[in-house]
C-alpha cells in the first residue's frame, strides 16, 4: 500500500506540473495587450510601456515561464492587475464558497443518485426504472446555465420560495468565519437564523450542479447492480433463505459500490469546472464567478491561479478516489 501511496504521489506531481505549464501557455497566447488594459485606454505609449516592464510583460517567453514556475513553487500566484491584490489572497476569500456549494451538490448527488440507481435496478424495467432513465439522460443532456434559469424563473419569480442569487443579502451580516462555510460557522456560532438564510440561497445552484452528478452516479450504480444481482453468489443467498432486503443492501449494494465511487471522484472534479456556469447564473461569490470576471478582463494570473487550484483539487480528489478504491480492493495495489 505504501509503494502503490507513492506513485500515486508522484503522478500528482507530474499533473500538476503539466498542467502549469498547460495554463500558462494558453493565457499567453490570448489576444489582447493586459498592460494596455490596466492603463487604459487614454494612457500614452509611455505609461504602456512602464506597466509592462513593472509587470515582467516585456521578457522573453522562457524566461517568463521560468519566474512562473519559481514563484508557483514558493506559493506566489502573482498579483492582479485589475485589483492589484495577491491572486493567492483573492483565492483564499472565494474558495470557501465554491467548496461549500460542490460539497453541498455532491451530497445530494450521492444521496439520490445511489438509492435510485438500486431502485431503478431492482425493479429493472418498471415504472421506476422508467422515470430514473429520464431522469439520467434529462441530467446529462440539460445545459447548466438553461437549467439554472428556468429554475430561477419558477421557484424564485413565479413561487417565490427561494432567493434568486447571491450567497446571502446584503443586510444579513455573517457569520465570524471559522471554516470558510456559511453553514457551518453559522451553526458553530449557533445562529439558526442565518443558518437557515444560507441555505436557503444554496438549494437552487447546488440542485443544479448537482444534477449531471446525480445522473452519472445513478446510471453507474444501476448498471452495475444489475450486473451483481444476477452473479451466482446472489443466486446462491437467495437459496439459503437470506431475506431480499439484507441481500440487496449488503451483499449488492456493497460490490456495485466499487465502480461508482470511482464516478463519484470523477465527478467531484468536474463540478469545480461546472462551477463557473452556475455560479456566473446565480451569482455566486466563488473562485468560478472570479475566473469569468478576470478572464473578461484579460486578467491572466487570476486564470492561471484558478485553474491551478481547480486542477489541484480535481486530482487530490481522484487521487483519494484510487486509495480508498484500493484499500477495498488490494489487487489493484499491484497495477
Amino acid at each position: 500500500m505504501l509503494s502503490f501511496t507513492l506513485r500515486k504521489l508522484l503522478t500528482v506531481a507530474g499533473t500538476m506540473l503539466g498542467i502549469a505549464v498547460l495554463t500558462f501557455v494558453i493565457t499567453n497566447i490570448a489576444p489582447g495587450d493586459p498592460a494596455r488594459l490596466v492603463a487604459g485606454p487614454n494612457a500614452t505609449e509611455d505609461m504602456v510601456d512602464t506597466i509592462r516592464v513593472e509587470y515582467g510583460l516585456d521578457r522573453p517567453m522562457i524566461e517568463q515561464f521560468g519566474i512562473y514556475m519559481k514563484d508557483l513553487i514558493t506559493g506566489d500566484f502573482g498579483t492582479s492587475i485589475v485589483t492589484t491584490r495577491p491572486v493567492l489572497d483573492e483565492l483564499l476569500r472565494y474558495a470557501p464558497a465554491t467548496i461549500e456549494l460542490v460539497v453541498v451538490a455532491m451530497i445530494l448527488g450521492v444521496a439520490l443518485g445511489v438509492p435510485l440507481g438500486m431502485l431503478s435496478a431492482v425493479y429493472k424495467d418498471g415504472p421506476i426504472d422508467h422515470v430514473t432513465r429520464i431522469l439520467s439522460i434529462s441530467g446529462v443532456a440539460l445545459p447548466a446555465f438553461w437549467f439554472g434559469i428556468l429554475m430561477q424563473l419558477y421557484f424564485s419569480v413565479d413561487l417565490g420560495w427561494l432567493p434568486v442569487s447571491g450567497r446571502l443579502p446584503l443586510v444579513t451580516r455573517p457569520p465570524d468565519m471559522v471554516t470558510g462555510s456559511l453553514l457551518l460557522d453559522a451553526l458553530i456560532a449557533g445562529n439558526l437564523e442565518t443558518f437557515r438564510t444560507a441555505l436557503s440561497h444554496i438549494i437552487l445552484p447546488a440542485v443544479v450542479l448537482s444534477f449531471p452528478c446525480l445522473a452519472s452516479i445513478l446510471r453507474v450504480n444501476r448498471s452495475e447492480m444489475i450486473e451483481v444481482l444476477q452473479s451466482d453468489y446472489i443466486t446462491a443467498a437467495r437459496a439459503h433463505g437470506i431475506s431480499a432486503g439484507r441481500i440487496i443492501a449488503v451483499y449488492s449494494l456493497k460490490n456495485a459500490l466499487l465502480p461508482t465511487l470511482a464516478m463519484i471522484g470523477l465527478r467531484f472534479g468536474w463540478m469545480l469546472g461546472s462551477t463557473v456556469l452556475v455560479e456566473t447564473v446565480f451569482d455566486w461569490p466563488g473562485i468560478g464567478l472570479y475566473a469569468v470576471s478576470s478572464a473578461l478582463a484579460s486578467d491572466f494570473k487570476p486564470v492561471i491561479g484558478v485553474t491551478l487550484l481547480i486542477g489541484f483539487l480535481f486530482i487530490i480528489a481522484n487521487t483519494l478516489v484510487d486509495l480508498a478504491y484500493a484499500w477495498i480492493d488490494p489487487r489493484l495495489r499491484r497495477a
